[in-house]
């Protein structure tokens, strides 16, 4: 199947997905939360990899539904904690609910989470969920991270790589390595596919950095400068803070401190700063080595380059979003 195939038998799936238990008032958000869209990435990436090696992608659909469902809960809770008003054009839970309600439907997507990714073969079990569990504990580790950054201006490049690889990275290469894995594949092949998600993940946030601030709204599909308003530690930033000479970096703080900057002016004068130090080269540069990275991972998986075609083609298109 293609990639927008299984996109398809993935959406029917979810929509079909039941919701029988009690109180209803828990299970409304998590409904909800679940129908509001997506790009659904994770578990096509999972049936890409599943079916380099098998014929029935469907029949891994409820590990699928694991992956979207925890990473959809990861997204309801980073709303909460950013006081974040909108997802996906509609209004986020604890804004539709209460702070309340978002923290106990999200905490009951986790315990769905494992639950759905728990009804596979016996003899996949172990694996299955030492991939899983590990990831889930990364992501919390990224995200602590992500936190901490907030209070820090000294923060290195390969600390931000760090923290993207388990926040963002991981979950990818955890769709591509449990695919393997329900599909037999070998142990090298789903190691490979692993580092190709990691990889991966690793080019395609450096990418929305880049994107924030040099990317077309139209096409981005968001206002751009967003992560330059609210002082976000990105990869542009950090290179920048480091990068700078005294004037440049004097002048960063200026706008990074500044208490109500006009956000056009803010926006203009970081975005040139960028400039002159030069950091969107660096970005493109950074983007191009990981990307280049996943493909030699990818080229060591041992099936035929047609039956990888597919998964080519759809790493392709999440990389040209575009600029």
């Amino acid at each position: 199947m293609t990639a927008k195939e299984l996109l398809s038998l993935f959406n029917h799936y979810l929509e079909q997905v039941p919701y029988n238990r009690q109180p209803q008032s828990l299970y409304e958000p998590v409904k909800y939360v679940l129908s509001l869209g997506g790009k659904r990435i994770r578990p096509v990436l999972m049936m890409l990899a599943y079916q380099m090696y098998k014929d029935n992608p469907e029949s891994i659909l409820p590990q699928a539904c694991a992956l979207e469902t925890f990473h959809n809960f990861t997204l309801l809770h980073d709303d909460l904690m950013d006081n974040a008003n909108m997802r996906r054009g509609h209004d986020t839970v604890h804004v539709k609910w209460d702070a309340n309600t978002a923290i106990l439907s999200g905490d009951t997507m986790l315990a769905m989470a494992f639950h759905r990714m728990m009804q596979c073969d016996s003899s996949k079990l172990k694996p299955v969920m030492n991939v899983f569990s590990e990831t889930v504990l990364e992501i919390d580790e990224g995200q602590q991270m992500d936190m901490d950054f907030e209070k820090r201006n000294d923060v290195r490049e390969e600390e931000y790589i760090e923290m993207i690889r388990q926040k963002t990275s991981v979950l990818l290469a955890c769709a591509l390595k449990i695919g393997a894995i329900m599909a037999d594949a070998s142990l090298e092949d789903a190691e490979n596919l692993y580092q190709f998600g990691v990889k991966m993940g690793l080019a395609f946030q450096l990418q929305d950095d880049y994107l924030d601030v040099y990317g077309d709204p139209k096409v981005f599909g968001k206002a751009i400068g967003g992560d330059i308003l609210c002082n976000k530690k990105t990869y542009m930033l950090i290179n920048a803070m480091n990068m700078a000479d005294e004037a440049q970096r004097k002048e960063l703080m200026q706008w990074i401190e500044a208490p109500n900057p006009d956000p056009q002016k803010k926006i203009a004068a970081v975005t040139r700063l960028y400039n002159v130090i030069g950091v969107d080269k660096l970005a493109l540069q950074r983007i191009e080595h990981y990307f280049d990275e996943s493909r030699r991972f990818l080229a060591l998986v041992s099936v035929d380059e047609k039956t990888k075609q597919p998964l080519y083609d759809y790493t392709d298109q999440m990389m040209h979003r575009e600029k």
